[in-house]
Formats: C-alpha cells, sequence, structure tokens
C-alpha cells in the first residue's frame, strides 16, 4: 500500500466521517510525507467527482518516479530543514555513514524496528556483501533487504572508468579508500527519536577490530549468494 502511495498524483481518503478532524489533520501530514506532490481528497461514503480522479491528465511517469517522500529526503540530504510536520511528532532523517554494518549486528537490529519508524528505505553496506549495493525497504512489518546493483568501486578498473564517464556525478560522492561504497538511509516515522535510532546504527557498524581482520570471516545472515570479497 505505501507503495501504491508513493507512486500517486491523486489520493482518496475515504470515511472521513469516522474520524476526529485533528486525527484526519496527522493522517493527512503522515501521507503528505510519504507522498509530498499528491491531492488528497477528502471523501464519505467514497462520493467522489468522476473528473476529479478520471482523466485528469496530472499523470507523469517520471514525476511521479522521484516523487515520494524518501527519496526526496534522501536528494536533500543533510540540509536542515524543519517540515511543518514536526508539529504532529512526523519527521524524517537520513542515516549516512561510511563504513559497513556488521551484517548480524544489522539484521538483528532490523529484524526488531520500533514501531515509531512508519517507512525507511535506501542503500546499503554490508560487510559480507562487500561487492553489492544493498536496497533496504520497510514499510510497517514488512522489510525487505536485496541486492541491487555492483559497487562501481567493486568492478575492474576498465568497467569503472567507463561507468564513471557515464555517470561523473558518482565523483562528487566518491571516497578515495571505499569509492561509491556507503550507506544512505531514510527513516521517516512518528516521535521517533532520532539520536537513540543513530546510536543504533552506529553499532551495528564494523568495529575497528572487526574492520582489520578478513570479512569474509564474519557472520552472514543472507540467504541470497553473492561475493564476499573485502575491500
Amino acid at each position: 500500500m505505501i507503495d501504491q502511495i508513493e507512486f500517486c498524483d491523486v489520493l482518496i481518503l475515504n470515511k472521513c466521517d469516522l474520524v476526529s478532524e485533528e486525527e484526519l489533520e496527522k493522517l493527512e501530514k503522515v501521507l503528505k510525507t510519504l507522498q509530498p506532490e499528491a491531492t488528497i481528497i477528502r471523501t464519505t461514503n467514497s462520493n467522489v467527482f468522476p473528473s476529479s480522479i478520471l482523466n485528469t491528465g496530472k499523470f507523469d511517469f517520471d514525476k511521479a518516479s522521484a516523487s515520494a517522500g524518501w527519496l526526496k529526503e534522501l536528494q536533500a540530504g543533510h540540509q536542515q530543514h524543519t517540515p511543518e510536520t514536526e508539529e504532529y511528532g512526523i519527521s524524517s532523517f537520513v542515516y549516512q555513514r561510511r563504513l559497513p554494518f556488521h551484517s548480524e549486528r544489522f539484521s538483528k537490529w532490523y529484524a526488531a524496528l520500533p514501531e515509531e519508524i512508519v517507512r525507511a528505505k535506501g542503500i546499503v553496506w554490508c560487510a559480507t556483501r562487500n561487492n553489492v549495493a544493498l536496497l533496504f525497504s520497510q514499510a510497517g512489518p514488512s522489510v525487505q533487504l536485496q541486492p541491487v546493483s555492483y559497487w562501481v568501486a567493486s568492478l575492474p578498473k576498465l568497467e569503472q572508468e567507463a561507468v564513471i564517464k557515464e555517470n561523473p556525478q558518482l565523483l562528487e560522492e566518491w571516497d578515495i579508500e571505499f569509492g561509491d561504497r556507503m550507506t544512505k538511509l531514510v527513516l521517516i516515522g512518528v516521535d521517533m527519536d532520532r539520536g537513540e535510532l543513530t546510536r543504533e546504527l552506529d553499532n551495528c557498524l564494523l568495529t575497528p577490530e572487526e574492520f582489520d581482520q578478513d570479512w569474509s570471516t564474519l557472520p552472514d545472515p543472507f540467504p541470497w549468494a553473492a561475493n564476499k570479497q573485502t575491500v
């Protein structure tokens, strides 16, 4: 359902007669955080003018693909902002680190996500899957972590150069030691403790001792196969 919300341009909020105005406003703020571009229509008994939802000419695939709240937050990065939704305890932030996660500790963390997190999505770097960028996607109780692409830094030199030539923006965040490897994760929630969540995620990172050892010997909880080659 959240995937549909993040991709829509019109969102119908039905049964509005069954909740208070304050609850409706809070719900709308959550929905606007998930999908800032959508037009929200309140209805009772699904009564809506057909012209509001049929043949509107509003849909634009490219715009819809880039309109999700988590993606806009990711693009904004660490820019300071105070969204109006914070008056309802709704907030979001980007967790970004250049060290990889200890795969087992990270898997235990996301297996017990706090209820305050409504949505989390982004790219993750795990030590035991060092060559592969992992896509993390959470919506409520549903959590997925899966390979999405190879890190450019893991490719042979000639392939790296070809990819960078086609995508020069990669150099804007290129690290001299790790290349494009990093974790960049957006968290959206209600009454989140940003400091505590950041500490919990930092505790999932490799310690200096773990960083210096052979990463392929670290516990690996993931069922899908992938190359475990170290840096």
